[in-house]
């Protein structure tokens, strides 16, 4: 058996290919993007135009035996601008959610159009997080309910933080079916373009990632068709039956896709966190106080090692996790989670002491260090906050039912 830490050659050039256009395309637009918190559409639509934005791209690397395709491509466009990439790939959330749960049907039917065409590219959203259920996703006050007249399911309520929120073309929606069994009688559902009774609410301002469209949902009356239940309601029912009879069950709809996703938002805060490493590295190069390069004295020196030892700490942690879930390996000691969080804390501090080395500098909008740190801060909140993650974590090494 060979071991190596060294990426395939293929996946070499994947990194390759991706890092030039996040260097080419994603970086000189970053600032005005940013500035004008809106989707990046001409942005999506090159990404589009060379295959990188495509459910052909987005299947290839996560079938990609390693493990590591995935998170490659994520950390490389992260490296690029956070918001723009986050913009190009938030699609990815819905995406991973319809492969892992819907039936051969719907991904057939549905992940094609959550992507468009090269000349109309689309976008989709996952619409879990409520206005009173953020991480406590046991608490989804959305209903939805079947109607055997019509054999279609009414949904009823707000999402709210959800990107691409009201401009996807698609929208997966978590929905309680049936609340008393708590998270076990929640479901997934597909909410087509157009949908009568389904509309964006308020668009929120961030603090970072601007150019990522992040809004509210409201599903009133909202009728589907009964077959857009994920995964099918022969398989729901099933599963509700078992949760009656005290069984264990899979676990519930929307915690099965953060799952999925963790080592991939743990690449996102290393390549946000890489970039402004980079930046503050060059800078202490050339920078220059009393006579010598800042980077010669101790105080940046130490820094700099220390942003680059997380660094790669980080980054092994998300692709270990990355290649445990593809080689389907169990989280035993919530490997996922610890990705997530020590990737995401990581991305904080490095943006931090990229800011501290660029003193004055790092603090204005003329240097890109201080939008990498209004960006980073999100990592340690969405999927799952950094004090879930160490819930999660703390739960899996005691076997203790802590909160």
């Amino acid at each position: 058996m060979t071991f190596s830490l060294e990426l395939p050659s293929d996946l070499l050039d994947v990194q390759k290919w991706v890092h030039e256009f996040a260097a080419d395309v994603i970086r000189p637009a970053a600032a005005e993007w940013d500035e004008r918190e809106e989707t990046p559409w001409p942005i999506i639509a090159e990404a589009a135009k060379i295959g990188l934005y495509s459910m052909e791209m987005f299947a290839e690397q996560a079938a990609e035996p390693s493990g590591l395709g995935m998170v490659t491509v994520f950390e490389e466009l992260f490296w690029g601008d956070a918001g723009i990439a986050l913009s190009i790939l938030g699609t990815g959330l819905a995406a991973a959610s319809l492969a892992g749960s819907g039936t051969p049907e719907q991904v057939g039917e549905w992940l094609p159009q959550m992507f468009g065409t090269v000349d109309d590219p689309k976008v989709a959203a996952f619409c879990s997080s409520e206005p009173g259920a953020g991480s406590d996703v046991g608490s989804i006050l959305t209903r939805a309910r079947y109607d055997e007249a019509t054999d279609e399911w009414v949904l009823n309520g707000t999402k709210t933080w959800a990107t691409n929120g009201g401009i996807a073309e698609v929208h997966i929606v978590v929905a309680s079916v049936h609340p008393e069994l708590g998270s076990r009688g929640q479901a997934s559902f597909i909410i087509p373009p157009r949908t009568p009774g389904f509309s964006q609410g308020q668009k929120f301002r961030k603090h970072g990632i601007r150019a990522s469209h992040t809004a509210e949902v409201v599903l009133d009356e909202v009728r589907i068709p009964g077959r857009l239940i994920l995964g099918g309601k022969d398989k729901f029912d099933a599963r509700i039956a078992k949760a009656r009879e005290g069984k264990r069950t899979a676990g519930q709809a929307a915690m099965a896709t953060f799952e999925r996703t963790r080592p991939t938002v743990g690449a996102m805060a290393v390549g946000v966190a890489r970039a402004a490493y980079e930046y503050a590295l060059d800078y202490a190069r050339e920078r220059e106080q009393f006579g010598r390069k800042i980077g010669d004295f101790q105080a940046v020196a130490f820094k700099l090692a220390d942003m680059n030892a997380r660094i790669d700490a980080a980054r092994l942690l998300v692709y270990r996790a990355a290649w445990m879930a593809r080689n389907g390996k169990p989280f035993d000691n919530a490997e996922g989670s610890m990705a997530k969080l020590v990737a995401s804390e990581t991305a904080v501090y490095v943006t931090d002491e990229a800011i501290q080395i660029l003193g004055g500098n790092g603090y204005t909008r003329d240097y890109p260090v201080e939008r990498m740190h209004r960006d980073a801060k999100i990592f340690t909140i969405f999927e799952g906050t950094s004090e879930i993650q160490r819930l999660v974590m703390s739960r899996a090494i005691t076997g203790l039912p802590i909160r």
